[in-house]
């Protein structure tokens, strides 16, 4: 088996987060040899390592002549490439498998050095897939900051009032702006933080990934879909939840129901060597059954917009969105997944319903991460 090499920043590579647990900016070289690890880092970082990593090896590039190339005048970049290509003499590395978002520059450079360097993803998403302690506890802390969010935008939206068709807080509209910066505050004290996260409203809500904007009605659906990330760790949690101030309309309300059935089935096929393919099937079957189309149904090359018209869902880590695939692409679930459960169903030009939860999948089954009531009223 080919040895590793990785070289990244550990806040943006989820495959340098596994390796090394720590929010380091810049990026830096890990080395695995015979199940020896490596890492060549700056001296900033060389006493944070050994303090949460000791067994790992963490060298400065000083060690590797980082003095006497810059007495030779070369550029930074050069130094670089040149540090990463001693490193991996010195660790005694000559065939590694890479991630597929290893620098190409680097991977020329260390060829040229032979030194040969071959992309893996399977290897890397594999190793990536049952969960480690830490990471588990990282997106149990994750999900709570989610509940607190969805908490925070709840009580705005309970204390919304009806004026006219619209809803009014403290004498101004409510709007999905105001709902967010609610939802990040709760974040930020649960330990957590998020780019980005999903408040729509209307028909913003059949517009899967629509982020959401503008001032809320009563009578129609508010769509939080929240996937927050741990500080600590880096890693998510994701959920999602519907809300309507008002009179529920009819047709939400089914839309609901079903998207309730069919998490409940889903989540009681979860367990190890089932396939995501399965429980994909498993959701479809509930809305066809209610005589919604669904990606399963769907006429070959047709682009769905109405129904059920995404896939189930995906694993959640140091990625909010990571294998294994809750969809129609091949693979079986392995006890230390964290899936996201996401069945939904809309209708374009009005609205949707998604409701979602978080999995651990365990040796002989799930347990639901997610603790938060589905009610459609806040």
């Amino acid at each position: 088996m080919a040895d590793v090499l990785i070289y990244a920043d550990s806040l943006r590579s989820p495959e340098m987060r596994h390796e090394v647990p720590l929010a380091i900016p810049d990026p830096f070289l890990y080395a695995e040899r015979n199940g020896q690890k490596h890492v060549v880092v700056t001296s900033f970082e060389l006493d944070r390592i050994k303090a949460v990593v000791p067994e790992l090896e963490a060298i400065a590039p000083e060690e590797l002549g980082l003095d006497e190339l810059y007495n030779q005048g070369l550029p930074r970049e050069e130094i670089e490439l040149e540090i990463a290509v001693r490193a991996a003499h010195r660790f005694g590395v000559e065939q590694a498998a890479v991630p597929p978002t290893f620098p190409v520059g680097l991977a020329d450079h260390l060829r040229k050095n032979g030194i040969e360097v071959t992309a893996d993803r399977d290897r890397f998403t594999s190793r990536r897939r049952a969960k480690n302690e830490a990471e588990l506890a990282g997106i149990r802390r994750a999900q709570r900051a989610a509940e607190a969010g969805m908490t925070a935008a709840r009580e705005l939206l309970r204390a919304a009032e009806q004026s006219n068709g619209d809803l009014v807080i403290d004498g101004e509209p409510l709007t999905c702006e105001l709902l967010k910066a609610a939802v990040e505050q709760a974040f930020t004290v649960n330990g957590a933080f998020a780019d980005e996260f999903i408040v729509s409203h209307g028909a913003q809500t059949a517009v899967g990934h629509d982020m959401g904007s503008g001032p809320i009605a009563s009578g129609e659906p508010v769509c939080l879909d929240l996937f927050p990330r741990d500080r600590e760790s880096g890693c998510f949690a994701d959920m999602t939840r519907v809300f309507v101030v008002g009179e529920v309309p009819e047709e939400l309300a089914e839309y609901h129901r079903l998207c309730k059935e069919a998490l409940e089935r889903s989540v009681a096929a979860v367990k190890p060597g089932v396939a995501g393919s399965e429980l994909h099937r498993i959701s479809c079957a509930v809305f066809e059954e209610a005589g919604y189309p669904t990606l399963l149904s769907k006429p070959p090359g047709e682009v769905l917009k109405d129904g059920f018209y995404h896939s189930l869902g995906h694993g959640v880590g140091l990625e909010v969105h990571e294998e294994p695939s809750l969809g129609r692409a091949p693979g079986e679930l392995v006890a230390g997944d964290v899936i996201a459960v996401e069945p939904g169903l809309y209708r374009h030009g009005y609205g949707g319903c998604r409701l979602e939860d978080l999995v651990l999948v365990t040796d002989d089954g799930a347990e639901v991460l997610t603790d938060y009531p589905y009610d459609l009223a806040p």
